[in-house]
């Protein structure tokens, strides 16, 4: 009994003390509950219009009839910009195609160079067995010439001098003739201008009659093939 008259003397006071910190102004038909646990239906204090309840972890106002709650942050609050789901969608599909023609233009970059050394290396392959070929078609050219110089040779003690000479002008004819048909030009200036491009003065001459640097002499012939300057010739030139 005894606790019972201190609940009944300490729960009046409390009462009083929340009525005393409520607004001061609420709406006609308005009610407005303070509780406490097992002391009446409401949970927080509340404002509304005539006739409304409103609940809600902080003071709300609602329109009759009409229960206000306070709603969650928007987006907009929590990362202070819109955020388009769409576009960062078309800009993770923009960014995935970027990087899959990146990877074929790579893809191709690498077969185009593999591509280009088998090339370069079949090439040169093919080029070295073309001068190979070249080189032995010549070869084969020059072996009857060879025979018939070890046959001159042979004879050189038996056969008199113009025997040998006429063999030895032979011989010269047909390798004048294989080298020309391989395109070798013989370079022979007697009497010519002097070229400095095809020609190489070991000397001169002095000739009141000839112009100045005409070639009177012709001390070794050149050769050129296929327009390229095989050896210059080397040769005497005037001068007055």
């Amino acid at each position: 009994m005894q606790a019972t008259s201190r609940l009944g003397s300490f729960f009046p006071d409390d009462l009083r003390a929340a009525r005393n910190q409520a607004p001061a102004s609420q709406a006609p038909g308005a009610t407005g509950t303070t509780g406490v646990p097992g002391a009446g239906e409401g949970v927080s204090a509340t404002t509304g219009a005539a006739g409304a309840s409103a609940t809600g972890a902080s003071p709300t106002t609602g329109a009759a009839g009409v229960s206000a709650t306070t709603a969650a942050p928007t987006t907009e609050e929590l990362y202070g910009e819109y955020i388009d789901v769409d576009d960062l969608l078309e800009e993770s599909v923009e960014l995935a195609l970027a990087r899959a023609e990146a990877e074929e233009y790579r893809d191709r970059y690498l077969r185009l160079q593999a591509e280009w050394d088998n090339y370069r290396k079949r090439t040169s392959l093919e080029r070295e067995a073309e001068r190979g070929r070249a080189s032995a078609h010549l070869v084969e050219k020059l072996l009857p010439i060879i025979d018939d110089l070890e046959r001159a040779i042979e004879h050189s003690d038996t056969a008199d001098a113009l025997s040998l000479q006429e063999g030895i002008q032979a011989v010269y004819a047909k390798l004048e003739d294989v080298l020309s048909k391989q395109g070798v030009v013989t370079i022979n200036p007697l009497g010519e201008p002097f070229d400095a491009h095809k020609h190489s003065a070991v000397g001169i001459a002095v000739d009141a009659l000839l112009p100045e640097e005409t070639v009177v002499q012709v001390y070794q012939k050149g050769y050129e093939m296929a327009g390229r300057l095989l050896r210059s010739a080397m040769v005497i030139v005037s001068t007055r």
